[in-house]
């Protein structure tokens, strides 16, 4: 086995590190990484991006989004978790979690914890979550990765994976914490999360130094395949599936309810109705129709017909809000 270590906590560079040593330095070993991101919200290969995060929270608290080349569920990461992947020279085509799944087990057991697998994809401690993983095969080769939560902060998790509803998140924070657990939660002993690591790779490589050190070449074919697949809105919300949606927001002007289809992260069909007094409607369906689904973008279709529009009591920023929040 062949410990990698990007050095990095840049959430797209350590994506970018596992696709290219899954797709160009192909090793005849398996690979090893332990790495971590700032604050992030991963999701699956077939998810809809734009259903599965608080948008709102996500762009005003700095999170990143990424698409993960596998499938699975959204899931949130920070410096307090850890993230692992095997890369693995396999002619078999189908997803299989249970040799990868093992080594992990067994190491946290080190620490005097029992850790099982819950027979789909996740990690239990006490019937309680702390790892999910996920897997795809690439001409021959399968990478598998998952989480570790170590003493991730489960308030932004729910955050950022939930409806911006105060309610909602309340209810939901207590709800997550019932079903998911820090690793730290359940140590003997206390340790730092960089002591964690250590003994995760040392376990893992059987406290062998067999380590490939990148090169400045590694590091600027990673950088490119990590803004090619990874890095930026149209990996991350254009690659979503077509989907409708409707979106509403009750103002002292009246009620706005939009109805959206949307492919590949566009707006390809608006329709706007409500008890709300006003003109220009039309042209508002008209102007978001080829506008990206972000607030930005919508915001800034509707400043170029602000002044052939006229609703009583609902101004731009009312519309936004209910368009996308």
């Amino acid at each position: 086995m062949i410990y990698v270590d990007a050095h990095t906590s840049d959430t797209y560079l350590n994506f970018g590190c596992e696709y290219y040593f899954a797709t160009e330095k192909r090793l005849d070993d398996t690979v090893f990484m332990l790495w971590q991101t700032t604050p992030t919200v991963m999701v699956g290969k077939y998810q809809n991006a734009l259903e599965e995060i608080n948008a709102e929270y996500v762009e005003k608290s700095g999170i990143n989004v990424v698409r993960r080349m596998s499938g699975g569920g959204a899931i949130y990461t920070d410096l307090g978790g850890w993230q692992y992947t095997f890369i693995t020279p396999n002619s078999d085509k189908t997803i299989e979690f249970d040799k990868y799944i093992g080594p992990i087990i067994d190491a946290i057991k080190t620490l005097g914890i029992t850790a099982k697998f819950n027979g789909r994809n996740d990690l239990i401690i006490d019937d309680k979550k702390f790892s999910g993983t996920a897997q795809y095969i690439h001409n021959g080769y399968t990478v598998h990765h998952g989480s570790l939560l170590f003493c991730t902060d489960i308030e932004e998790m729910v955050r950022s994976t939930t409806p911006s509803d105060q309610k909602i998140i309340s209810k939901g924070i207590q709800s997550v914490r019932d079903r998911v657990t820090n690793i730290k939660d359940h140590l003997s002993t206390d340790i730092s999360s960089e002591e964690f690591k250590k003994l995760i790779v040392d376990y893992i490589m059987g406290h062998k130094a067999n380590e490939y050190v990148l090169t400045n070449e590694d590091k600027e074919r990673i950088s490119a395949l990590a803004d090619k697949h990874f890095r930026g809105w149209k990996n991350a919300f254009g690659s979503s599936p077509a989907f409708s949606l409707e979106r509403s927001r009750r103002f002292e002007g009246g009620t706005v309810r939009f109805r959206f289809d949307v492919k590949k992260g566009i707006i390809t069909n608006c329709k706007i109705d409500g008890d709300f007094f006003g003109t220009g409607i039309e042209l508002i369906e008209k102007a978001l129709i080829g506008t990206s689904y972000n607030k930005a973008d919508i915001s800034a279709s509707l400043d170029k017909i602000a002044d052939e529009i006229s609703i009583y009591r609902i101004d731009k920023n009312d519309l936004v809000s209910a368009a996308i929040d």
